[in-house]
C-alpha cells in the first residue's frame, strides 16, 4: 500500500489530448485555407507549411503521452484506451499531412467543388474531434456524457455525409473526366479525404467506448 503512494498517479492525459485535438483543429483548417486558396502557389505552399508544422507539433504531444503511460501506475481511464485513442487522434493529422503532400507529389493543379466539399466535411470532423476531446476530463458528469455521444453521432454523420460525397464524385469523375493522369490523381486525393473522416469516426468510437465503460 506504502508503495503504491509513491507511484505517479493520474499524469496530465486530458490536457495533452486537449493539445493534440487543438492541433487536429489547427492542422484541418490550414488544409482547408490551402484547398481554398488553391489556385496561389505561395499561400498554397503558406498554408500547406502550417499543416506540416501543426503535424509534428502533435506528434510531440503523441510522444509524450506514451512515455507518460510508462510512467503512470494509475491512469484516469484504461491505458490500452488511452494508448488507442491517442494514436487515432494521431492518424487524422497524419492524414491532413499526407494529403498535403499527396497534391504536391501528384503536381495537382487545379481543385475542383468536390474536393473542396470533402474538405469542408473533414474539417467539421476534426472541430468535432476537438470539442470531444475537451469533454473527457469531466465525462462522469452525465450531461457531459450525453453531450460527448451526441458530438460522437455528430461525428458519424458527417462520416456519412463524406461516403455519400466521395460516391458521387467518384461517379462524375469517372464519367466526365478523360484525362487519365487527371482521373488517377483526383481519384487518390478523394480517397485520402474520406479517409480523414473515417479517422475521426475512429476517435469518437473510442470515446463512445470509454464513455459506456466509465458511466
Amino acid at each position: 500500500m506504502w508503495f503504491s503512494k509513491l507511484l505517479p498517479r493520474e499524469g496530465n492525459f486530458f490536457e495533452l489530448f486537449n493539445q493534440h485535438a487543438a492541433y487536429i483543429a489547427e492542422g484541418g483548417h490550414a488544409f482547408l485555407a490551402m484547398i481554398q486558396n488553391y489556385g496561389d502557389p505561395a499561400l498554397r505552399e503558406k498554408y500547406g507549411g502550417e499543416v506540416d508544422v501543426a503535424e509534428r507539433a502533435a506528434d510531440k504531444v503523441t510522444a509524450e503521452v506514451q512515455r507518460l503511460l510508462h510512467r503512470t501506475f494509475i491512469t484516469p481511464i484504461d491505458g490500452e484506451q488511452i494508448r488507442a485513442l491517442i494514436n487515432a487522434m494521431d492518424d487524422v493529422i497524419d492524414l491532413l499531412q499526407d494529403t498535403t503532400e499527396v497534391l504536391s507529389l501528384y503536381n495537382v493543379q487545379r481543385i475542383g467543388d468536390d474536393v473542396l466539399r470533402l474538405c469542408e466535411i473533414s474539417v467539421r470532423c476534426c472541430d468535432r474531434v476537438q470539442h470531444v476531446t475537451s469533454l473527457l476530463a469531466t465525462l462522469r458528469r452525465p450531461e457531459v456524457a450525453a453531450a460527448a455521444l451526441k458530438t460522437c453521432e455528430e461525428i458519424d454523420r458527417l462520416e456519412s455525409d463524406a461516403d455519400r460525397v466521395m460516391r458521387a464524385s467518384m461517379s462524375h469523375l469517372f464519367r466526365d473526366e478523360i484525362d487519365t493522369r487527371e482521373l488517377i490523381k483526383l481519384k487518390a486525393i478523394y480517397e485520402h479525404l474520406e479517409t480523414i473522416s473515417d479517422r475521426c469516426q475512429d476517435v469518437a468510437n473510442i470515446i463512445e467506448g470509454i464513455i459506456l465503460e466509465n458511466s
